[in-house]
């Protein structure tokens, strides 16, 4: 039987609402109705969906709502209040809802509800494609929160895990591609979330933002969908220095599978993986840099971020759906990583994580 994997970021309700697609159906039926589409630049590539969920034992899930508000003369999209991005996240949060209600998911909100559906997923007497995928709701980026006593609202409907940023400017505070500090409203925020207990996801946070972060937040802490900044030299991965203080914390970084952040030869719309030759493989080589910083694997896992505004066109070549995560097996092992550490890496080190912060 194939292991079980946890996923720490997909933006299934995103993908849902706005590129309306209907994830209980197959991926070969999604694919064919957005065959014509052009709306969007992942249109027929999408790579996840409910099915493929169970068919690569992808059991639990950190699911995210996304709504971002629009800065005055950006080009990056969004919504031109906090208002509507608010109301955006409630849409998302419906659609969660009617997943739950039609049996496809379910939310998990504390060890208890955790430990129950891990257990359920070991169950080898009830077939994988008749079980519900677990979640646990985040919020990528807070714009949406439209001032920050609503995270009392957000957390009495069960959201446990939170990134202040996104791409660009942001009312809480200014993210990837972009440079400045945690904002004075995210700094109020930081500290609800502690009252809270919530997950802080320093996930597209700048780098100043980062070290306000990990100097203030004293609640859990970690990098749902992060590579290393010393094989990808970007703003957006994580330095060595940043890597070691997460492994301080008992953080654990999410790898993510966006060609982007994989090979710094990739250029989004430009480059084709196949040409690039870029494998999955290639993520083990940022997984390989942070164990050797942390001494040991216990603070990597996925976080694949896939089909997070683009598909097949900009992931690996060697990946055709989510379930081909399962691949990551042989090749960890062809690494020389034993049956213990896949465990970890596969969902081991965020139940941890998740046993500790709930």
């Amino acid at each position: 039987m194939s292991r079980l994997i946890i996923d720490a970021h997909l933006d299934l309700a995103m993908n849902a609402i706005e590129w309306n697609r209907d994830l209980s159906m197959s991926l070969e039926q999604i694919r064919l109705k957005e065959m014509n589409m052009k709306d969007k630049p992942d249109r027929g590539n999408g790579t996840v969906c409910l099915p493929e969920l169970r068919k690569g034992r992808i059991g639990f899930v950190v699911a995210t709502q996304l709504a971002r508000v629009n800065p005055f003369n950006s080009a990056l999209t969004g919504w031109n209040s906090p208002a509507q991005a608010w109301a955006m996240t409630q849409a998302q949060l419906a659609w969660y809802r009617e997943m739950e209600k039609q049996g496809e998911m379910v939310q998990i909100v504390d060890s208890k509800g955790l430990d129950t559906h891990i257990s359920l997923w070991n169950d080898t007497s009830i077939p994988d494609d008749r079980k519900p995928i677990g979640f646990l709701l985040s919020l990528e980026g807070a714009d949406s929160l439209v001032t920050p006593d609503y995270l009392y609202e957000a957390h009495g409907y069960g959201l446990r895990a939170l990134g202040l940023s996104h791409f660009g400017p942001g009312r809480y505070a200014d993210g990837t591609k972009t440079a400045g500090r945690i904002h004075s409203k995210g700094l109020e925020l930081m500290k609800i979330m502690g009252e809270l207990n919530m997950i802080l996801d320093v996930t597209h946070l700048t780098d100043e933002g980062f070290d306000q972060a990990m100097e203030l937040y004293e609640g859990p802490v970690w990098a749902s969908h992060h590579n290393a900044r010393k094989i990808v030299p970007n703003q957006r991965q994580l330095s060595d220095e940043q890597i070691k203080r997460l492994v301080e914390r008992d953080a654990v970084i999410g790898g993510m599978l966006d060609c982007w952040a994989m090979d710094i030869r990739f250029i989004d719309t430009v480059s084709d993986p196949w040409q690039l030759d870029i494998r999955l493989e290639m993520l083990i080589d940022h997984w390989d840099h942070i164990c050797q910083i942390a001494g040991n694997c216990l603070h990597i896992g996925i976080g694949s971020d896939l089909d997070g505004i683009f598909g097949t066109e900009q992931s690996p070549w060697d990946m055709d759906s989510i379930a081909d995560l399962q691949k990551f097996e042989y090749l960890l092992s062809k690494r020389g990583y034993k049956d213990e550490d896949i465990d970890h890496i596969f969902h081991g080190n965020w139940l941890r994580f998740l046993r500790n912060a709930l």
